[in-house]
């Protein structure tokens, strides 16, 4: 199926510690109540190992939004600002957002 009027942030996310994997996706799985977002999906990286795949990331974060202004409502929620506080900013050395929108 072809998503139309989508908006979709894709998150990857590395760790100080492999050993807080399950504390991150706790965090994720906290965000699942804030109403702006449509799908959301949390996950690791899948074992495929072609040349093309990346896989150095520890958890991976896709929310999909109805709209680019769903988007920023997320961004401002409480419950966000919350997890980049509590599990985000502590817990990982490094975070990479990839945003996009239909064409």
């Amino acid at each position: 199926m072809l998503l139309k009027n989508t908006f979709v942030h894709h998150v990857h996310l590395w760790l100080h510690d492999k050993a807080d994997t399950s504390k991150l996706i706790e965090g994720l799985y906290s965000l699942t109540p804030i109403t702006h977002i449509r799908d959301i999906h949390i996950g690791v990286a899948a074992e495929t190992f072609r040349d093309v795949v990346e896989r150095s990331y520890d958890v991976s974060l896709l929310i999909l939004f109805d709209t680019p202004e769903a988007q920023e409502a997320y961004q401002d929620d409480p419950i966000h600002l919350l997890f980049v506080e509590n599990y985000a900013k502590p817990l990982c050395s490094k975070v990479v957002v990839y945003d996009n929108v239909n064409i």
